[in-house]
């Protein structure tokens, strides 16, 4: 009869394995790391289209050579929603804004939200947002371009559903300001 402290110590010399045993103790270890791979890698994906579709949209409304109406800003919601390609509507605002020196504050030239999906924003409103806006001249303006879309991640691997938002600031490319049609731009 082997005593036991021999079976333990040629248990202990073994170097043949089991590749099912392996398989078994490894397996789900294998597949819980590649489905946390595949729910992060999709969230960075979202983020990462969420933030160019908003650079492409602010892009698009810096290089306009003319005044802009609110058919051309749902058009912008349009090609959003086409680039994230999310079956959720992006929340948009876009907002044409100044710096205005003996005021000390930006001031609103005019702001849309296409299905009033956000709050158009004011130049009283605007002064929450002054630490996130550049450092302009007097007069100088930019276009603002707010976007917020829904997140929910495939399976859950410590990410819960959020809003992915965007914040974007482009200056206008051929004029000195982007003007709204339905607004006194002077």
């Amino acid at each position: 009869m082997i005593s036991l402290g021999k079976m333990i110590r040629r248990f202990g010399r073994e170097e043949d394995g089991n590749i099912v045993v392996e398989a078994v103790l490894v397996l789900p270890a294998m597949l819980w790391a590649y489905a946390g791979m595949f729910v992060y890698w999709d969230a960075y994906q979202s983020i990462n289209t969420v933030q160019k579709a908003a650079y492409t949209v602010s892009d698009l409304i810096s290089r306009q050579q003319g005044a802009v109406d609110d058919d051309f800003i749902n058009g912008m919601r349009g090609t959003m929603d086409y680039l994230i390609a999310t079956p959720d509507a992006a929340k948009l605002r876009v907002t044409s804004f100044r710096w205005s020196a003996p005021n000390n504050r930006f001031e609103v030239i005019w702001s849309r939200s296409p299905g009033g999906s956000k709050t158009e924003l004011t130049t009283g409103s605007i002064a929450a947002m002054t630490s996130r806006l550049p450092i302009m001249s007097d007069g100088d303006s930019a276009v603002l371009v707010e976007a917020d879309v829904n997140y929910t991640p495939p399976m859950r691997f410590g990410l819960e559903p959020e809003t992915i938002s965007q914040f974007v600031v482009s200056r206008p490319r051929y004029l000195p300001k982007i003007c709204h049609v339905d607004e006194n731009c002077a």
